[in-house]
C-alpha cells in the first residue's frame, strides 16, 4: 500500500539541423563531437569495435544454446531459466500444519501464574502519563504496557505489567521476529501475552486519553452473555444500498463535518443523517469501537486544514446518541486506542508491519471487519467512551499517504472478496492476507507475519471461532416499513475552518462551544422536589448541553428516568459517593430545582475555588443560639462536637471564619460548587459528621468554612436574585438574564419548562431550538 515518489522521465535528446535557427542558442555539445572522420578500412574498424563484436557473438551463442535446449535438452532447465525473473516477484503462500503447533508457556516473567479476564493493552514510549495512571485505577482491568526502543530503561508504574524489548524477546513468540523496534505495533506481543494469561476481553488503548468516568463498561458492552449482559436490540445502519461500503459514524454522534482517520476522502462530504436505520440483536458485537471526545481519531488532512492556530482541539460528540451497528457489506474505520475486543475477535488484533504506523490499525480494522462476517460477528460504534487530549503536535501526512491513496479501493476489494476455504477460520484469515498482498495493500512480509501470528495464537491455546454461513451473496431482505427505525442525530456545532454548516455557525454557536468548554467536565447534581416524571428529561435537556453530565436525585427513585433516591435535608452525605463515581470531573455544582442558573454568567468564576451564596444575606446567615429553638440548639451542639474533632487545618480555618464561638451559620444551600482540589476535604468532613443528625442547612456552611476562608471563596453568586419570601410565581419581572442565578423559580410541568426556556433564550438564543 506504499506510495512511491517516482522521478520525472528524462527529456529526450534532440538534434537541431535547421540552418535557419542560427540566431537561437545552440545546445552545449562535446568538443570532439564533430571531429574529423577517420579511415574506415576493415582492420581499423575491427580494432575499434572489438568489444561490440564479442558481445554480438556471445548473444548469438546464447540464442543458439536456448534453441538447442528447447528442442533436445532438459525441458526443466529451460523452464527454470525462463521463469527466473517471475519467481523473484512471486508471493509464496505459507504452508502450516495446524495440528503440530507446540504450546508456548510463560517461563521468563514473574507473571507466569497470573490470570485475568480483562486487560488494557497500551504502548509506552515515555514515562507514565497521567492518563495511564488513571487507567491503572479502573477496577477489574489489568493494564499491560508494551515498551519499545524509545521507552526509558527505568520505566515502571505500580499496578502495571510492563514488558521491555528484552522481556518481549524472551517470550518465545514467532511474531517478535517481524516487529520494528520503535513502533506501537509491538502491542501485538502484548495481545498474545494477555491471551496467554487468561484474557477474555482486551481494551486496546493509548496513554493520552482518559476513560470517561473511569468506567469502561459505562457505554461498552463488556459482557455479551450471562447476567451482566445487556440483552437489547441495537440500532443498525440500513443495508439497502449495496454500493455503500463505508460510513462516517461521527455524523450519527452529532459531528457532521468531522471524519475519522481511514475514511476514504471521497466520502467525507457525505454529511446527511440516515433516512432510517434497522435493528439487530446484540450479543455478537465482538469488536466495539468507541468515540473519543477532545481529539477524536482524525487524519492529517483534517488536522491541518481545520486547525486554528495553536489552540488544541476539543471536539464533543453526543453522549446520549444510541450505539449503532454495521451490517454485513458495510464498514467503518477502527483504531487502536479506544476499541474493545471480545475473545471471539482476538485474531483480529494483529497490527500489520509492512505499512506505515498511521495506516496499520486502520488496515487491521477493515481486514478484521471483513473476516468478522465469516463468524457472524459485527462491529458496533459507541457514544464517547474516552476523552483524548490534543498535544498540538504535527500529524505526519507522509505516514498516511498510502492510506489516502488506497483505502477506498481496499474497502471495495474486501466487500467483494470471497474465500475458497471452508474448514477453518484461520485458513480464511491467511487466504485474505495473501490476497491483500497480491493486490498491493501490504507486502509479503505481512503474509508471513499473519502466519506467525496465527501459529502463536494457537500456541497460547486460543480457540478459533467456528465459521458460519455468509449471506453476502444472497439477495438482501426487503426492509419493510415496520422495520425502519428513525433516529435524527443532534447537529452539534463545529468550530473547524473551511466548513460551511447547514444552518448558521455564528455567534450563538460560538458561545455554546465556549460554555461547553468551560463546564464540559463539571458534573451538575440536581435535587428535584417537584414531580420528576414531568421534569427530569427537561432538566437534562436544558443543562445537559453544557455540563459533563446531569445527575438527578429525588425523594423517590425512578429507574426509567435514571433518577436516584435522595433526602434533601441530608443530601450532603450522599455527595461523596457521586464525587467518587466521577473521579475525572473537574468539579461538582449542586443545584436545587427551585433555583435557575444562567450558565453564561458563570464563565468568569474561578473553577478552582469554592462557590456558595456567602455574599447573599438572605441565604447565608450567622445565628446566635438564644435558647428559643430546640432544633437550632441541638444543631449548634452538633457543629461544636464535629469542629472539636476536626484535624488542625480544618479547625483553624473554621474558627478563623467564625470568631464568635456562640454563633452558627445557616445556609439554604440551593446552589454551591466544589472544585476537584477540595473533593477529598469535603469527603473527610462528611466522614467526621458520620451518623450525626446534622441538617444540610447547617452542615454545608460548616464544611465550606472548614475547607477554606470565606475571603477565598469565589463571589460569583453574590449578585444573584434571591427572594426567599416571594412565592414561586415564575413571573417574568423576577427573572433576569444578567445575573448568575435566580431563586425561587419552580418548574413542575412541561408548560412551565417551555416558559422558562423562552425567557432564558435572552441569554442563550439557541435554547429556542428546544421548543
Amino acid at each position: 500500500m506504499l506510495v512511491q515518489d517516482r522521478p520525472n522521465p528524462k527529456s529526450p535528446k534532440t538534434h537541431n539541423n535547421n540552418s535557419n535557427s542560427s540566431n537561437r542558442a545552440l545546445p552545449t555539445v562535446h568538443p570532439n563531437r564533430f571531429s574529423e572522420s577517420k579511415s574506415l578500412d576493415f582492420s581499423t574498424w575491427a580494432s575499434e569495435n572489438l568489444y561490440k563484436i564479442v558481445t554480438i557473438l556471445l548473444l548469438i551463442a546464447t540464442v543458439a544454446a536456448l534453441f538447442f535446449l528447447r528442442n533436445v535438452g532438459d525441458t526443466a532447465a529451460l523452464l527454470c531459466f525462463e521463469s527466473q525473473s517471475q519467481q523473484l516477484e512471486t508471493i509464496h503462500f505459507p504452508k502450516i500444519n495446524w495440528n503440530s503447533i507446540e504450546p508456548i508457556v510463560d517461563k521468563t516473567t514473574p507473571y507466569a501464574n497470573f490470570r485475568s479476564e480483562k486487560w488494557v493493552v497500551v504502548s509506552v514510549s515515555d514515562y507514565p502519563s497521567d492518563s495511564l495512571k488513571n487507567l491503572v485505577k479502573i477496577k477489574g482491568w489489568q493494564v499491560l504496557a508494551i515498551g519499545n526502543s524509545k521507552t526509558p530503561s527505568d520505566w515502571s508504574l505500580k499496578g502495571t505489567i510492563f514488558l521491555s524489548l528484552e522481556q518481549q524477546a524472551q517470550l518465545g513468540f514467532r511474531v517478535v521476529d517481524f516487529l520494528p523496534y520503535d513502533s506501537y505495533v509491538r502491542k501485538t506481543v502484548g495481545y498474545l501475552f494477555a491471551i496467554q494469561h487468561g484474557a477474555k476481553k482486551i481494551f486496546d488503548a493509548d496513554d493520552r486519553g482518559d476513560v470517561i468516568d473511569n468506567d469502561i463498561g459505562k457505554h461498552f458492552d463488556v459482557e455479551l452473555v450471562g447476567e451482566g449482559a445487556r440483552q437489547e436490540v441495537i440500532l443498525q445502519y440500513s443495508h439497502e444500498n449495496p454500493n455503500r461500503t463505508v460510513v462516517n459514524p461521527y455524523v450519527h454522534f452529532g459531528q457532521r463535518s468531522v471524519w475519522p482517520r481511514g475514511m476514504p476522502l471521497e466520502n467525507v462530504g457525505e454529511i446527511g443523517h440516515e433516512d432510517y436505520y434497522t435493528e439487530v440483536f446484540g450479543g455478537k458485537q465482538f469488536i466495539q469501537q468507541g468515540i473519543s471526545n477532545g481529539l477524536p481519531d482524525v487524519d492529517s488532512v483534517f488536522y491541518f486544514t481545520r486547525k486554528s492556530g495553536l489552540e488544541a482541539f476539543d471536539i464533543r460528540f453526543d453522549e446520549r446518541a444510541q450505539k449503532v451497528a454495521l451490517p454485513q457489506g458495510m464498514m467503518v474505520p477502527v483504531n487502536s486506542f479506544n476499541t474493545l475486543y471480545h475473545s471471539s475477535a482476538f485474531w483480529a488484533l494483529m497490527l500489520p508491519v509492512s505499512v506505515s504506523t498511521m495506516a496499520s490499525d486502520v488496515l487491521r480494522g477493515y481486514w478484521g471487519q471483513r473476516l468478522l462476517w465469516e463468524i457472524g460477528g459485527f462491529v458496533v460504534v459507541y457514544p464517547p467512551t474516552v476523552h483524548r487530549y490534543d498535544r498540538i503536535e504535527g500529524y505526519p501526512f507522509s505516514e498516511e499517504k498510502d492510506l489516502h491513496v488506497n483505502v477506498g479501493r481496499l474497502t471495495k476489494f474486501l466487500v467483494s472478496w470471497r474465500s475458497g476455504k471452508h474448514r477453518l477460520l484461520f485458513e480464511k484469515i491467511l487466504e485474505l492476507s495473501y490476497a491483500m498482498a497480491e493486490e498491493g495493500f501490504w507486502s509479503e512480509k505481512d503474509v508471513k507475519f499473519t502466519a506467525a501470528w496465527l501459529q502463536d495464537l494457537l500456541a497460547v491455546r486460543y480457540q478459533q471461532p467456528r465459521l458460519m454461513t455468509l449471506e453476502l451473496d444472497r439477495p438482501r431482505a426487503t426492509i419493510g416499513h415496520g422495520d425502519r427505525k428513525e433516529f435524527v442525530p443532534q447537529k452539534l456545532p463545529s468550530v473547524h475552518l473551511g466548513v460551511e454548516e447547514i444552518g448558521t455557525v455564528n455567534y450563538e454557536i460560538g458561545n455554546l462551544i465556549r460554555w461547553r468548554k468551560t463546564f464540559g467536565n463539571v458534573v451538575l447534581i440536581m435535587f428535584c422536589s417537584g414531580p420528576v416524571e414531568r421534569t427530569a428529561l427537561e432538566w437534562r435537556l436544558l443543562y445537559g448541553r453544557i455540563f459533563k453530565t446531569v445527575i438527578i436525585l429525588a425523594v423517590q427513585k425512578n429507574e426509567d428516568l435514571v433518577v436516584e433516591e435522595g433526602r434533601l435535608d441530608y443530601l450532603y452525605k450522599q455527595l461523596p459517593s457521586i464525587f467518587n463515581r466521577y473521579s475525572s470531573a473537574e468539579g461538582f455544582l449542586f443545584l436545587h430545582d427551585d433555583t435557575i442558573i444562567n450558565y453564561w454568567n458563570l464563565l468568569q468564576a474561578d473553577k478552582t475555588k469554592l462557590w456558595i451564596t456567602d455574599k447573599v444575606p438572605e441565604s447565608w446567615t450567622p445565628v446566635r443560639d438564644d435558647g428559643n429553638s430546640d432544633w437550632f440548639t441541638k444543631q449548634a451542639e452538633l457543629v461544636n462536637k464535629v469542629v472539636n474533632s476536626m484535624p488542625v487545618h480544618f479547625q483553624v480555618s473554621y474558627k478563623e471564619s467564625m470568631p464568635d464561638p456562640s454563633s452558627t451559620t445557616l445556609c439554604s444551600s440551593e446552589v454551591f460548587y466544589v472544585p476537584r482540589r477540595f473533593v477529598s476535604d469535603f469527603i473527610d468532613l462528611v466522614n467526621l459528621v458520620g451518623d450525626l443528625d446534622m441538617h444540610q442547612k447547617v452542615a454545608v456552611p460548616m464544611i465550606f468554612l472548614s475547607m477554606d476562608l470565606p475571603q477565598n471563596f469565589d463571589p460569583v453568586f453574590g449578585t444573584m436574585i434571591y427572594k426567599p419570601d416571594q412565592p414561586s410565581t415564575n413571573s417574568t419581572p423576577s427573572y433576569s438574564p444578567e445575573v448568575p442565578a435566580v431563586h425561587p423559580w419552580g418548574v413542575s410541568s412541561e408548560q412551565e419548562f417551555i416558559k422558562l426556556v423562552r425567557i432564558m433564550a435572552a441569554g442563550d438564543p439557541l435554547l429556542m431550538e428546544l421548543v
